[in-house]
C-alpha cells in the first residue's frame, strides 16, 4: 500500500469526524510514515522541529498521533520505560517485539509457530480472534 492512498484514507478517515487535513497533520502523518523505526512522541516533535518552515506544537503532534492510531494507520506499544512507542502499521506485515528493559532497544520478529500456537489457543477457548500483540520483556545481550 503506498503513502497516497494511505494519506488519502487518513484524509477520509479525518472527513468522518468532521475534521481537515491540515498542513501539520499532513506533515505529521508523512513524517510517521517516512521513517521505518519505532518513534516517541517526543522523538517525532524533535524530528519536526528540525525541519526548515516547520512550526508544528507539540500538542498537535499528540493530538495527530492519537487520531493516526484511532484510525488504525499507526500502533503505539508501552515501552516499559514510562513512554509509547509509536510505528506506522499499514503496509507491514505482522510481527512481534523483543523490548529490552536497559536501554530500550526494540527488535521485531516473526514466527509462524507462535502465531499457529496463538490461533489454536482462541479456537480451542472459542474466542474468535480479532488482532493481538506479542512483546516479551527482559534485557538485551548488551544489557545482561
Amino acid at each position: 500500500m503506498n503513502q497516497d492512498s494511505i494519506r488519502q484514507r487518513f484524509d477520509s478517515f479525518l472527513r468522518s469526524r468532521a475534521l481537515k487535513l491540515t498542513r501539520q497533520r499532513e506533515r505529521i502523518f508523512e513524517r510517521a510514515f517516512e521513517t521505518h523505526e519505532h518513534f516517541t512522541a517526543d522523538r517525532l516533535y524533535q524530528w519536526m522541529r528540525g525541519e526548515e518552515g516547520s512550526n508544528v506544537s507539540r500538542a498537535t503532534v499528540y493530538r495527530t498521533l492519537s487520531l493516526l492510531e484511532e484510525g488504525g494507520f499507526i500502533g503505539s506499544m508501552d515501552s516499559g520505560r514510562g513512554e509509547l512507542i509509536y510505528e506506522h502499521l499499514l503496509g507491514h506485515d505482522h510481527h512481534d517485539h523483543l523490548i529490552c528493559l536497559g536501554c530500550g532497544r526494540i527488535d521485531e520478529f516473526q514466527s509462524m509457530e507462535i502465531e499457529k500456537l496463538q490461533e489454536e489457543v482462541a479456537r480451542e477457548k472459542g474466542f474468535q480472534l480479532v488482532r493481538h500483540s506479542l512483546r516479551l520483556e527482559g534485557h538485551c545481550k548488551d544489557c545482561q
